[in-house]
């Protein structure tokens, strides 16, 4: 019988769906489970039929189950990139929410908040894994994923002691970078993403992969607005995490 590796866990519900782990743990990924029900989620995160996993699975009430223990390689990131990782599955623990998706954007429950904020507290403590390094499925797979969605509440978790967060500047309007500018304000942009972690390349043009990394930027970081246009509150938003501990 196994036993989970948190006291924040209420069972183990065993997932036969993981691996041997490639490279030390150094993140932790928060996903929605975006389907109908807690039951339906759960069932498919736990079959072999489903090929997926992740390590913990939080329902709306707060429950929380391991799925796989974190010594192991969970299938909650797929095909991802972070900071030069790319095998993320290996490199982290991931968390699944229940939450129907973009298809119904309804509030989070608090109470389902703060026990994601207790096991994101326990798990960053116990595998040293920094705030900067607390991020959602869809910074590590652009232009794929979109969960946990813009109407995730970061700010609630940050408040909560998770997550790199700064107050996101207002949107002013003025000058804007978007898809088919070029120069070295692109090129400046784009190094500043790198930098932070996501998968882009520096090549001064604004492409749409370039518009797909701005975009998940600003779901995470920046969501009043998700665009994946460069606006001065973007990069401002940008400039004000690059500068902020964690």
């Amino acid at each position: 019988m196994l036993s989970p590796d948190t006291p924040h866990a209420a069972d183990f519900r065993p997932s036969p769906n993981h691996g041997g782990r490639l490279t030390p743990v150094s993140s932790l990924i928060l996903h929605y489970t975006g389907m109908p029900t807690a039951a339906s989620a759960l069932a498919l995160l736990t079959s072999a039929e489903g090929q997926v996993s992740s390590h913990y699975f939080v329902d709306e009430d707060g429950t929380i189950l391991q799925l796989v223990p974190e010594a192991r390689r969970a299938w909650h990131a797929g095909r991802s990139f972070w900071a030069g990782e790319t095998d993320m599955n290996s490199a982290s623990i991931g968390i699944e929410i229940v939450h129907p998706g973009h298809d119904d954007p309804r509030p989070f429950p608090d109470r389902q908040i703060e026990a994601v904020a207790a096991l994101c507290r326990d798990i960053c403590a116990r595998n040293a894994i920094p705030p900067r390094r607390v991020l959602g499925h869809s910074d590590i797979a652009i232009g794929r994923k979109i969960d946990p969605g813009e109407f995730f509440p970061w700010k609630a978790l940050a408040e909560l002691g998770v997550g790199h967060y700064v107050e996101p500047a207002a949107i002013t309007g003025g000058a804007t970078l978007e898809t088919g500018a070029r120069g070295d304000e692109v090129r400046r942009l784009q190094q500043a993403l790198a930098d932070y972690g996501y998968k882009i390349d520096v090549t001064g043009d604004y492409d749409q992969a370039c518009a797909g990394a701005v975009a998940a930027f600003q779901r995470h970081f920046r969501p009043a607005l998700v665009d994946g246009r460069a606006d001065a509150s973007t990069m401002a938003t940008l400039r004000a995490l690059a500068g902020a501990g964690g």
